[in-house]
């Protein structure tokens, strides 16, 4: 291992894959400049380990047990607006780019990208820069441009997705049968589909809903 530099960036690395949390920590590790103070498993806990070590840069995958990243960002920032968030994930939907970024996040990174990208963005990031890759900027873009659905086309969409029928979906919202049929109306026209299959994929593809 190299001799760190008295001043090293100090991180915190949480994902909930071990391989994936022990491979970023082995490549932050070998840079002279960084230094791994925690890691976490989860959101809760790498809250909890951002209030005990209060790192440099905290490294979060987006989809974790109990606190998820975007719960994470946002339960961090509220602790300290200059906190320097970096969102790590294979996520790439329009809407978890648009969510994590409003929650706080400083950057947003997929994981594939290149290792030398990854220990940049790290480096821009202590230093007081925003970090967002061209591909995950022309998403988030995207998705402003977008008319968004509303919560109550969502639930409707979930239901749809579940496999419900208009009836089921009515008693399970509470409300009547034409009424879900206006909702499917308004988010085909939203989502650019003519069914409820390709509204299904387009908003899982987006990261409106999850299967």
């Amino acid at each position: 291992m190299k001799k760190k530099d008295p001043g090293a960036i100090t991180v915190i690395v949480s994902d909930d894959h071990p391989v994936v949390r022990e491979g970023i920590v082995a490549m932050v590790e070998q840079q002279r400049d960084m230094r791994v103070v925690a890691t976490a498993a989860d959101g809760a806990e790498a809250v909890a380990q951002w209030q005990r070590h209060r790192p440099d840069v905290t490294l979060l995958d987006l989809k974790m047990g109990r606190h998820d990243g975007v719960g994470a960002v946002r339960a961090i920032r509220a602790l300290d607006p200059r906190a320097r968030l970096l969102v790590l994930t294979t996520y790439e939907g329009e809407e978890e780019v648009f969510q994590a970024m409003r929650a706080g996040a400083n950057a947003y990174l997929l994981k594939d990208v290149p290792r030398n990208e990854l220990l940049d963005a790290i480096r821009r990031l202590h230093a007081g820069e925003t970090v967002v890759t061209s591909r995950v900027a022309t998403k988030l873009a995207a998705y402003v441009s977008k008319e968004r659905l509303t919560a109550r086309e969502v639930e409707v969409l979930r239901a749809v997705a579940r496999g419900k029928a208009n009836k089921e979906i009515a008693d399970l919202l509470n409300i009547t049968e034409s009424t879900v049929k206006a909702h499917l109306k308004a988010l085909f026209a939203k989502l650019g589909v003519l069914s409820r299959t390709e509204a299904v994929n387009v908003a899982t593809k987006r990261g409106v809903i999850e299967l």
